[in-house]
């Protein structure tokens, strides 16, 4: 049961790498790596309980965490370049 979650939660992020790179603008494509981020999490932790190592769990919320402050990061990024180029096309 858990190998056929493992299996599912691969496909979704191969798909989700599919979408990162065909995505049609930014945001896509940063919702995307998101998701990559968030399935990762996801096959850490499966991965924890069928190995019976709980510190693996550390490691999927540590990721978790690197992954959201990241994703924020990166959109930060995208709205102030967008901000400034709609000024400058203004000026």
């Amino acid at each position: 049961m858990y190998i056929l979650v493992s299996i599912a939660i691969l496909i979704t992020m191969v798909l989700a790498v599919v979408r990162a790179l065909m995505g049609p603008t930014v945001y896509d494509r940063v919702l995307a790596v998101n998701v990559f981020g968030t399935k990762t999490v996801l096959l850490l932790s499966v991965i924890a309980f069928l190995n019976g190592r709980p510190d693996f769990l550390d490691l999927a919320l540590a990721y978790a965490l690197i992954n959201m402050v990241g994703i924020l990061a990166v959109l930060e990024f995208f709205q102030n370049r967008s901000q400034r180029n709609a000024k400058a096309k203004h000026d």
